[in-house]
């Protein structure tokens, strides 16, 4: 008992470095900030409890109620993220010369910041841009599509770069799981006259399963949090169609620094945040035999 005793008192030592910056700068942060939601904190006045005020206006506010929506409608983007960074890893698992260069050719939106993100797309998506060129080009529409200027496929199109962004690093974990597979299970497959399609839904998919809930619930948190494009390709418009919740709190916080209405609409994405994730351990998590 005495040396199970010494190996976890070891154990907790080497974690607790990382634990003490958790706490100081994530934990903390969090349970101050949710705290502050029910107050009207300000940098030049007394704080006070003001306690579901700042909810109240929050919802009664239409902007945050579009932007909820919106975070909600990004959620559509999920399976095809998922289908499409796994349809990916199955093509780049093959060993095939020059494979590796497709693999990082995949992987660079990932690495690519989000400003250049918003240059080339905010180029491609423009009136006079090469998506609109090639379109009018081959007579697929008459005249060109306002793509981020248009209030109904504005946010459509945002939500498309988030899944060009996003399929590369999903397609990365696919690939790990994909050649973590055991090599026998599918050569006894093949030995018992399983198809290609057999053993990749009887064998392949089961094994999967571990990665797909992760991949599934990260994809879900990143949707229901999406900021990053809408800032730097539309800044939340046009006429306020592509605000998102997170959006609507970096708006209300440092742009007209109203705080306790900014951490008051987090708030509110992070319980839809821990919902939802739990929602999908609930229905996507591995089954144990």
């Amino acid at each position: 008992m005495g040396r199970l005793r010494r190996a976890d008192l070891t154990a907790w030592l080497f974690l607790a470095p990382a634990l003490i910056l958790l706490a100081v700068f994530s934990f903390w942060p969090v349970l101050f900030g949710s705290l502050l939601a029910f107050t009207d904190y300000s940098l030049i006045r007394e704080t006070h409890w003001v306690g579901l005020d700042n909810f109240r206006y929050i919802f009664d506010n239409e902007m945050f109620v579009t932007g909820l929506k919106n975070s909600l409608l990004f959620l559509l983007i999920v399976p095809f993220v998922q289908i499409g960074a796994l349809g990916l890893a199955v093509l780049v698992n093959n060993k095939l010369p020059g494979i590796r260069y497709f693999r990082a050719a995949f992987y660079v939106p990932v690495v690519t910041t989000v400003s250049v993100v918003g240059i080339m797309w905010g180029f491609m998506f423009h009136e006079q841009g090469a998506l609109n060129y090639v379109l009018t080009t081959l007579q697929l529409v008459n005249s060109p599509v306002g793509w981020l200027s248009n209030d109904t496929i504005a946010l459509f199109s945002i939500m498309f770069v988030t899944l060009w962004r996003g399929l590369g690093w999903y397609m990365v974990m696919y690939l790990a799981a994909l050649q973590a597979v055991p090599a026998e299970m599918q050569e006894a497959a093949i030995l018992d006259g399983a198809n290609r399609w057999q053993r990749f839904w009887k064998i392949t998919v089961p094994m999967l399963r571990p990665t797909i809930a992760v991949c599934s619930i990260l994809s879900v948190l990143a949707a229901l949090k999406a900021y990053q494009e809408v800032d730097v390709l539309t800044q939340g418009g046009p006429m306020n169609s592509t605000f998102t919740g997170l959006y609507y709190a970096y708006d209300q916080g440092l742009k007209h620094l109203k705080l306790p209405r900014a951490l008051a609409a987090s708030f509110v994405v992070s319980i839809f945040c821990i919902g939802i994730a739990l929602l999908c351990l609930r229905y996507i998590k591995p089954r144990h035999r």
